[in-house]
């Protein structure tokens, strides 16, 4: 196990300071600091205010995570960052940091994709991943398919959101409803106590023939039958509207992945994202994959939600097969490709 890279990776892309510590394919650290209760009173994410906080954690999330994991910076073989896609100042507060401890360790600096970074993650859940298989990614910014090849170093688009993503559906809706910020563990819970088959919301792009997702008209379909129930002075049943929006969300999620397991002829299917710890997904994903004879992996929930674990774990990747490392003059780029693994 000693010769197996060592690996230090830091994760800043929205509102969660995470770094990581990982040796192969064992998590020796995963430190976390969000500032999710500082964005709540404005219903989203305030970019200036994710930066900041991240700037304020930075060196105490690092200094746990070497503690937890019983190592110094000097003990590390690289060190890996989230260099995009996500908000422009957040990500270059940790790519700054990343910079400095690889120039002042003489250490190499590894920029990856945090979308990639959220399908490696299931290396410390279920082991080396399969050398073909689709991932399918859902969070508050994306909701993605993707072919995954080469054990997480090449991946190739098949489809994404055209409007809302997922999870930002997921915060808009709770707001709707009365819900906290952010909306996808709430709606989920309210969701365990009504009927998912109560109200008929519409499945955007369901039947298109594309691996496409849409939750615009979902999202605005919630609001104005909320509307429409308040307007008339009817009580709002909750926990039946969380239900049924959320089965109209997986419902379709869970549908594209299958037919892009089937249409690219793969039998793995890799679920990932903040919103792949929602425990209808989950279920519905886990029954339509072995009813399709597909094997399905899915981190657990921790490793789901952004962290620096899963950014230490495409840099193991990166490190053990000799993939150049990023130079020092590296950005962070808001609107990295999608296909690009490494910069």
């Amino acid at each position: 196990m000693a010769d197996q890279p060592l690996v230090l990776g830091i994760e800043t892309s929205c509102d969660e300071t995470g770094v990581g510590i990982v040796r192969g394919e064992t998590l020796l650290a995963d430190a976390l600091a969000s500032s999710v209760d500082e964005h709540a009173r404005f219903g989203g994410v305030v970019p200036e205010v994710a930066s900041r906080a991240h700037l304020e954690a930075m060196v105490p999330t690092m200094r746990r995570a070497l503690s937890d994991a019983g190592v110094t910076l000097r003990d590390v073989d690289a060190i890996a960052v989230t260099a995009g896609p996500g908000l422009t100042g957040a990500l270059l507060v940790g790519v700054a940091a990343a910079k400095s401890y690889a120039l002042a360790l003489g250490k190499p600096l590894y920029g990856v994709n945090h979308l990639a970074a959220h399908v490696a993650v299931d290396r410390l859940e279920h082991g080396p991943l399969p050398q073909r298989c689709i991932a399918l990614l859902v969070s508050g910014g994306h909701s993605s398919l993707f072919v995954v090849e080469d054990a997480g170093r090449t991946v190739t688009p098949l489809g994404g959101t055209v409007d809302d993503a997922a999870g930002e559906a997921y915060d808009k809706v709770a707001r709707v409803l009365g819900l906290p910020f952010p909306g996808g563990p709430p709606i989920d819970r309210a969701a365990g106590d009504g009927d998912p088959a109560a109200i008929p919301f519409p499945r955007g792009k369901a039947n298109d023939g594309t691996l496409d997702f849409s939750f615009a008209g979902l999202k605005t379909a919630v609001a104005r039958w909320v509307e429409g129930r308040e307007r008339v002075g009817e009580p709002v049943p909750v926990a039946d509207v969380a239900a049924s929006f959320q089965e109209a969300v997986v419902d379709v999620l869970t549908r594209k992945a299958v037919a892009a397991c089937r249409q690219q002829g793969v039998d793995d299917l890799v679920l990932g994202g903040g919103v792949a710890a929602n425990s209808r997904l989950r279920a519905l994903a886990e029954e339509r994959c072995a009813a399709a004879g597909i094997r399905l992996r899915v981190p657990r929930p921790r490793l789901c939600t952004d962290n620096g674990a899963m950014v230490a774990s495409l840099g193991v990747e990166l490190v053990a097969h000799g993939v150049t490392p990023s130079d020092l003059d590296l950005p962070a780029d808001s609107a990295l490709d999608l296909d690009v693994v490494s910069v």
